[in-house]
């Protein structure tokens, strides 16, 4: 796991898959589709599958390859599955609160795999547990679960319109879907695996991506990034559009509105930290944004050096970007220890003391004596910018003259991502010297608001509409006053379990 002594960025709530592949048993495409997306991810890890009766289920605590092994990915059978890795935002890091969640109900299994948070989960909840349903975790994925179980004109009290009645099984879950989608608010995006289909869905805004793959041999993958496509041998087709619901059975692929669409607001840090760089979003591989951000970056901070360098691996993209715009060499000035984030084994006191050269090393021979830019994807809690600016100092920089590939972090994320509170962002409270004081750098410089969205118009070809709340505080949904409260987690649910 990644561990909280080790801090180094805002966290993603999780990566999901989902799979319907007829004549094949798909735990092992699910499996590595997980693995691709390990990075989204790191506290959890599970798979759900059925074989057109029987559903199935294996989850715990950790990364991908800690969880699976052939003694529990054999009894995994059949040719539909879902899965998710996961990182708590909503919910503790608990097991109770692992995914895929699955049920049963009148209309057979109902696994669900939820990449986002909802805003309004804690009055949805409340209507849940007003109406006798039982629950089990302090997950807003389990909601939205037992939200689905319940027939659509349950909630037709609370959404407008007449409900919507299904004359078969397909769309029986499909009205469900649609009901769920008009009362729910917030970022999803959804793999549902039922007994005969798996269903995609995301929110009507797109808040966080979601990919459909089609696998060679007949059948078709739906994942996060499509880095987890490529990596079982699935060719990318599209992304699904916001507002999108797409059903995977035997009668194919067949695409439905959900709800519609009036504005597009993709998490624009998928651009920035979040997304691998071999993926592709809205057309474009995150890699060629990335150094399109470094380039804008150079052109609003520039500053006299002799080497610019990348914060491993992360801002590796953004840095070469740099170099390439200023015309400062590019060089690896950081080595980064890739396997010390996947260890269970708590740090002592004296080795948390020596904090981040437990993951990073300087490189002596690049540094000594010259005046590094330090490139970075960005600085949330500046827990470790400071250290790493040192670890250069002591590796013979010279200077160190640190840029931020986006701008300031100065309001939290509502819409899954781990983003801290306003207490704990650095830049909410702090100006950028008396950040620069802080962390001891020689200068600092951060990429601006309409140098981000410039940058990523640039690289993608079109302005499509992205969410830079966490940047602006300008938010593409209301957000309840309760949500900012720095207990919010212990006020909304975390007391029930003492």
């Amino acid at each position: 796991m990644i561990e909280s002594w080790n801090y180094t960025g805002p966290k993603e709530e999780c990566g999901v898959i989902g799979v319907f592949a007829p004549g094949r048993e798909v735990a092992r495409l699910a499996f590595f589709g997980l693995y691709a997306l390990q990075h989204r991810g790191q506290e959890s890890a599970g798979i759900a599958t059925s074989d057109g009766q029987m559903a199935y289920l294996h989850k715990g605590m950790g990364l991908v390859a800690q969880v699976f092994n052939e003694n529990n990915l054999t009894p995994l059978k059949g040719h539909i599955a879902i899965a998710q890795n996961r990182y708590s935002t909503t919910g503790s890091s608990h097991l109770r609160n692992a995914q895929p969640y699955l049920i049963e109900t009148m209309s057979g299994p109902l696994g669900i795999a939820h990449n986002g948070n909802l805003t309004n989960a804690l009055h949805l909840r409340h209507q849940l547990l007003k109406r006798g349903v039982g629950l089990s975790s302090t997950s807003d994925s389990e909601v939205i679960t037992q939200i689905l179980a319940a027939p659509s004109d349950v909630w037709a009290d609370t959404r407008p319109g007449p409900p919507i009645n299904g004359s078969n099984q397909a769309d029986r879950w499909v009205a469900r879907l649609r009901a769920f989608m008009e009362i729910a608010e917030g970022a999803y995006s959804l793999t549902i695996l039922t007994r005969e289909a798996v269903y995609a869905v995301r929110d009507p805004l797109g808040l966080r991506p979601l990919c459909l793959g089609e696998l060679e041999g007949g059948g078709y993958v739906v994942a996060s990034e499509s880095c987890a496509l490529q990596t079982i041998g699935a060719a990318f087709v599209r992304e699904i559009r916001p507002g999108e619901i797409l059903r995977l059975d035997a009668h194919g692929l067949t695409s439905l509105e959900g709800r519609p669409s009036e504005k597009q607001a993709l998490c624009v840090f998928e651009y920035v930290y979040f997304a691998r760089p071999d993926s592709a979003l809205e057309g474009q591989l995150i890699h060629k944004v990335r150094q399109q951000l470094g380039r804008q970056l150079a052109r609003e901070a520039g500053v006299e050096a002799d080497l610019v360098i990348g914060v491993p691996d992360s801002a590796t993209p953004h840095a070469i970007g740099y170099s390439l715009e200023s015309g400062i060499p590019y060089s690896e000035g950081l080595t980064k220890n890739r396997y010390i984030g996947r260890t269970f084994i708590q740090p002592d006191d004296q080795l948390r003391k020596v904090g981040v050269s437990l993951k990073y090393n300087p490189l002596t021979a690049n540094l000594a004596g010259k005046r590094v830019i330090m490139i970075d994807d960005s600085i949330v809690r500046g827990n470790t910018a400071g250290p790493l600016v040192q670890l250069l100092r002591d590796g013979g920089a010279a200077e160190v003259h640190v840029r931020v590939a986006a701008p300031p972090v100065r309001h939290p994320c509502f819409m899954g991502v781990d983003m801290a509170t306003y207490n704990e962002l650095i830049a909410h409270n702090l100006g950028v010297e008396a950040i620069r004081a802080r962390i001891g750098a020689d200068s600092l410089g951060y990429l601006s608001i309409a140098g981000l969205d410039l940058a990523v118009k640039t690289a993608i070809g079109h302005d499509s509409g992205h969410c830079n709340a966490c940047f602006s505080g300008s938010y593409p949904i209301n957000i309840p006053e309760w949500l900012f409260a720095e207990d919010r987690e212990k006020l909304i649910f975390e007391d029930m379990w003492g």
